[in-house]
């Protein structure tokens, strides 16, 4: 049995202020116990308007957000998945949407750059959002080896894409983490609905960290961080505002369900559909 935790945060437009409450908050889930520690997308950097200036500062490992990670990691002995940070791509016009895997000493494992972008129209204050404006979708499926599993890495809108999680758990995953900042209106619709699915269908562990309140006079987002397992089922849960989720996650239960219901065996592929 491995604990983990999910962050849940309300970041604001200063990204000094967030990392103090990041810090808090990650020290929290290190006294309850979690091994593995999932921050929110955007947990840093929540102002579109500094995403490229914040993304070049952290272009190199020495950065201050990246330099930050790794020390709370270290600090706290746990590894760190490190939601969602802005780092410039190689032509200095967009950002990545970095997911970070820092281990508990403090070395950097894996990257994933976030693939689906939201481009969307939502019945929220904010109305339109265009992620594609500043941000540089990444190519690929992304999992790591950790203590605890096989990990796969995903991010927010990421969630409505089941071709994505396939992907993971072709390649060996058996949790896989969502850092998120989905909005009010879509997280009320489908939030768990997705989480739940994606669980069930890949038979693996869900952690999910979502950003939880209100951001600016535009902005809100709807928490319910969670854990869920290979069934389906919710084994924790926040509502609202900030906190840690934890849950206790076993490896043989997805085994165990994978043997009696072999769902990657028995999967047709089709090749047209592809």
């Amino acid at each position: 049995m491995s604990r983990v935790a999910a962050v849940q945060m309300v970041s604001g437009p200063q990204w000094t202020l967030n990392l103090e409450r990041a810090e808090a908050l990650v020290a929290e889930a290190a006294r309850g116990g979690a091994e593995l520690v999932l921050l929110p997308e955007n947990f840093a950097v929540f102002n579109t308007a500094q995403l490229l200036e914040r993304g070049a500062q952290e272009r190199g490992s020495s950065g201050p957000i990246r330099s930050f990670l790794r020390e709370q990691a270290r600090r706290h002995g746990v590894w760190l998945v490190a939601g969602s940070l802005p780092i410039l791509n190689d032509a200095g016009d967009r950002v990545r949407s970095a997911c970070l895997v820092i281990d508990a000493e403090g070395r950097e494992q894996a990257r994933y750059d976030k693939v689906h972008l939201f481009d969307v129209e939502v019945a929220d204050r904010q109305a339109s959002y265009r992620e594609s404006d500043e941000i540089e979708p990444g190519e690929d499926a992304v999992v790591v080896d950790t203590p605890f599993g096989r990990l796969g890495l995903s991010i927010c809108y990421d969630l409505r894409f089941p071709l994505l999680y396939q992907a993971l758990v072709e390649r060996g995953a058996e949790l896989i983490t969502v850092p998120a900042a989905f909005t009010k209106v879509t997280g009320e619709a489908h939030w768990e609905l997705l989480l739940r699915a994606r669980a069930c269908e890949t038979q693996c562990y869900v952690l999910a960290a979502n950003q939880g309140g209100v951001h600016n006079a535009r902005r809100e987002t709807f928490g319910h961080s969670m854990v869920v397992d290979p069934w389906g089922q919710v084994l924790a849960s926040r509502a609202r505002g900030e906190g840690v989720v934890y849950a206790d996650i076993d490896r043989q239960r997805c085994r165990e369900l994978r043997a009696k219901m072999p769902l990657q065996v028995q999967r047709r592929r089709f090749p047209s559909l592809l």
